[in-house]
């Protein structure tokens, strides 16, 4: 680079209109070459950085405008002279062994940021980036209002054991009480294209099984065979079927009713809106019922169901028989590739989501797999979840920003 010289400026202050402007126009001047260039706003403070690259003639002039300008505007600025070795090495290092890391929760504390980036240290990663992805907290805002915090490290390194690492954010998590996530940033994060939803205790607050099992008096014997298989127990097909032969003899307008009423999970109403508006396929993967499913189908536009469905009498009566395959955990999965094949869509794309054992082969199989509020040995195994706020916590995890969203 002969005579060239390679400065660091890092700018910071009480921010206001046209300090960027001003300094960015005294390098311009120079023909000076902006290498990198990075802004942040903290309640009104500036915080700017750009790296540009002069010739040793005209570096002095070019600071020495800096800092009259700096100190014009009420800002302070500092400068580091930055080696070409260590330049290169920096550029070598860009776009290669790059990650997300979110958390997400009802509040964001100081213990919850030193833990995790205590753990993001001691795996010799760097934090490139910090950013809040939710709107600001008005003070003394009641903690029963739903509110959400969120943020997103960027961060840059080898990670010789990703599992491991994972594991440790995972039991931070639960000690701590905050969800987190670990992804790749390749194209692949920023592409997603289709999502598919468990249904029962994820898209709604119940199980329909057990809402048919209470109108039909049976509500303790079909909730005990539920919960054996959600704990992974028993065989999800086997417990289905010992469940609907209890059905037996319920009138079928019994369903109409449930559905009316069905408890719509925290948040359904917020990440559908922003789903279709972004253009997703939305699938619901459900080892429940197609007449619920449709019943959500109908009223979010989502675009596939596939469920079970259940025989009917010819008196109006439910048999205690279904018809066709039993939409189980194997089934999820491949229905998941089948979509994605349809629509032309990379599996490494693909979102799924739920909370129960039946839910595990989907989650695995799509390239973000997500167990919402789910039980404890979904959670172990999943590599991401959701437990302390609503479903629309997705769209956190998929890097949306609230400024965007509403």
């Amino acid at each position: 680079m002969n005579n060239s010289e390679l400065i660091l400026i890092n700018i910071s202050g009480h921010d206001k209109p046209g300090v960027t402007s001003a300094l960015t126009g005294i390098l311009g001047r120079h023909d000076a070459k902006v290498l990198d260039i990075g802004q942040a706003d903290i309640h009104h403070t500036l915080s700017l950085g750009i790296l540009f690259m002069t010739t040793s003639e005209r570096s002095g002039e070019i600071m020495k405008e800096l800092f009259f300008k700096a100190t014009e505007m009420g800002v302070k600025i500092n400068y580091t002279p930055i080696s070409e070795p260590d330049y290169m090495d920096w550029v070598a290092r860009q776009g290669k062994n790059r990650y997300i890391i979110t958390m997400l929760g009802r509040e964001t504390t100081a213990r919850q940021i030193s833990a995790v980036a205590g753990i993001i240290a001691a795996h010799g990663m760097n934090i490139d980036a910090i950013k809040r992805l939710t709107g600001r907290i008005p003070l003394g805002e009641d903690m029963d209002a739903q509110r959400k915090s969120c943020i997103e490290f960027s961060v840059r390194g080898s990670l010789d054991d990703r599992d491991a690492m994972q594991g440790e954010f995972m039991k931070l998590s639960n000690e701590l009480g905050f969800d987190i996530s670990l992804q790749e940033d390749n194209i692949f994060r920023r592409a997603r294209r289709l999502i598919c939803f468990d249904m029962d205790s994820t898209l709604i607050e119940t199980e329909c099984i057990d809402q048919l099992a209470e109108r039909a008096g049976v509500g303790d014997k079909v909730r005990a065979i539920t919960e054996s298989a959600m704990r992974g127990e028993i065989d999800f097909k086997e417990s289905f079927t010992q469940r609907v032969a209890l059905l037996k003899g319920l009138d079928v307008s019994v369903m109409k009713e449930i559905a009316e009423t069905l408890p719509i999970t925290e948040g359904v109403d917020r990440l559908m809106r922003v789903l279709k508006r972004a253009g997703f396929k939305i699938a619901i993967l459900s080892g429940g019922f197609t007449y619920f499913g449709n019943y959500l189908k109908s009223l979010f536009g989502i675009d596939y169901v596939y469920a079970n469905e259940l025989e009917v009498g010819d008196d109006g009566k439910l048999t205690g028989r279904y018809l066709g395959d039993v939409v189980d955990g194997k089934r999820k999965a491949e229905l998941l590739r089948l979509i994605a094949q349809v629509e032309n869509v990379n599996i490494a794309q693909t979102i799924a989501v739920g909370d129960g054992a039946n839910d595990l082969p989907m989650l695995q199989t799509a390239g973000l797999g997500i167990a919402f509020h789910a039980k404890p040995k979904v959670k172990a195994t999943a590599r991401q979840s959701i437990s302390t706020i609503g479903l629309d916590g997705v769209l956190y995890f998929l890097g949306f920003k609230d400024s965007f969203i509403e």
